[in-house]
């Protein structure tokens, strides 16, 4: 059976531009800090003094801000299912997120590569690179950050089959199930807990063959597990009715002030104590407490922020204007277009002066506004309204 669509709400919207915002900010730090993996790291390397700032806010937005965005992708996802069916449905999501996708991998990559090239790397000769990208197939594993549209289309299209499976083959629509009478009560906080507990020893059995560093054609499948649950928790709340009532909750706002309170001081208690007599590499994977240990810790942050984010949204942010409107309808573009940009800003900035923290601040601010305006020129074109 086929949820009911849920209700458009002006916050959601408004908490994924957010997340998104957080994205670019993520890669303007990786840049600097080296605390991470992208395409360009500004020189020099900070020392580890300077580092524990940005291990500390890169940890903390790595908890939850992906997770979060598969559970609002779902929650509109299933709306959408309703309305289209399996078919339709499949169909819609190919093109809102497999052509995004092939153009970061078929331009926007290549781009960066030929184009910017920070790095000053003899490809060759264009033509003969570009031709053996595509032969070789290495096109598959180069999405950038759309590694998000190439999980979240798979998670779709298995969404599609399985409920296709269960309409049973012979075409015929369900019935939509019918809106609940009144929304479903909130998960407990026992349940949310246990919840948290199941996904970080999941991360943690994962990462034993997956550490963090790793991935398969650009999928982290260490951070998978919770992508996965939520996106399924994101089904169930529009199905059931329960994130207004989860929003609206004492716990979340509790969760959420405990996880930007408590996260910080528990991360650092445990890389002092984990990391005394060991590299930090030892956090990353395998059969250590330390690995367990940061798998817990992420779980249980990511979900109070994420749920103290739910909160502050859904009570200071459910209005809309001309403003909120015009960042939340280019926010899906500027996630595709925000790559290069950040990539050109870092590579014109080498000409300032070094300020590790100041330089951060400026690729932020000024990526997200090149991005938003790219964005908005991108979708004057006729045919990338409909995928930016």
């Amino acid at each position: 059976m086929s949820p009911a669509p849920p209700t458009r709400l002006p916050w959601i919207d408004h908490l994924r531009t957010a997340a998104i915002v957080l994205v670019v900010n993520m890669h303007a730090c990786v840049t600097y800090s080296h605390v991470g993996d992208w395409y360009m790291m500004a020189d020099p390397e900070p020392t580890m003094a300077a580092k524990v700032p940005f291990i500390i806010w890169q940890s903390m937005l790595q908890s939850f801000f992906m997770g979060l965005l598969f559970f609002v992708s779902a929650y509109f996802a299933a709306g959408s299912l309703a309305r289209r069916g399996p078919g339709g449905f499949a169909r819609e999501r190919l093109v809102r997120l497999g052509l995004p996708a092939l153009l970061y991998m078929l331009a926007i990559h290549p781009f960066i590569l030929l184009g910017l090239n920070p790095w000053h790397h003899d490809f060759g000769p264009p033509a003969k690179f570009y031709l053996g990208y595509l032969a070789s197939g290495r096109f598959l594993g180069s999405s950038g950050p759309l590694w998000f549209a190439v999980a979240l289309l798979l998670f779709c299209l298995a969404l599609a089959a399985w409920t296709r499976l269960r309409q049973g083959f012979g075409g015929q629509a369900s019935r939509a199930t019918p809106a609940p009478a009144a929304p479903a009560a909130a998960p407990s906080g026992k349940r949310l807990l246990g919840f948290a507990l199941a996904l970080g020893l999941g991360s943690f059995a994962v990462r034993l063959v997956q550490p963090i560093g790793t991935n398969i054609l650009n999928l982290q499948l260490c951070f998978f597990v919770q992508y996965i649950a939520w996106f399924i928790a994101g089904l169930h709340a529009a199905q059931y009715g329960w994130l207004g009532p989860l929003a609206a909750s004492r716990q979340a706002r509790t969760a959420g002030w405990l996880a930007l309170v408590g996260g910080p001081l528990a991360l650092l208690a445990l890389l002092a104590v984990g990391a005394k007599h060991a590299p930090v590499e030892i956090f990353f994977g395998g059969l250590h407490w330390q690995a367990g240990g940061l798998a817990v810790w992420e779980q249980l942050t990511g979900l109070g922020l994420a749920l103290g984010a739910l909160a502050l949204f859904s009570r200071r942010c459910n209005t809309d204007s001309r403003p909120l409107r015009w960042l939340a309808d280019r926010s899906f573009g500027v996630y595709v277009l925000h790559a290069p940009v950040i990539i050109a800003l870092a590579m014109l900035y080498r000409a300032l002066p070094y300020h590790l923290y100041g330089l951060v601040v400026l690729l932020t601010v000024t990526g997200l506004v090149v991005s938003y305006v790219l964005a908005d020129l991108a979708r004057r074109i006729p045919g990338l309204r409909s995928v930016l």
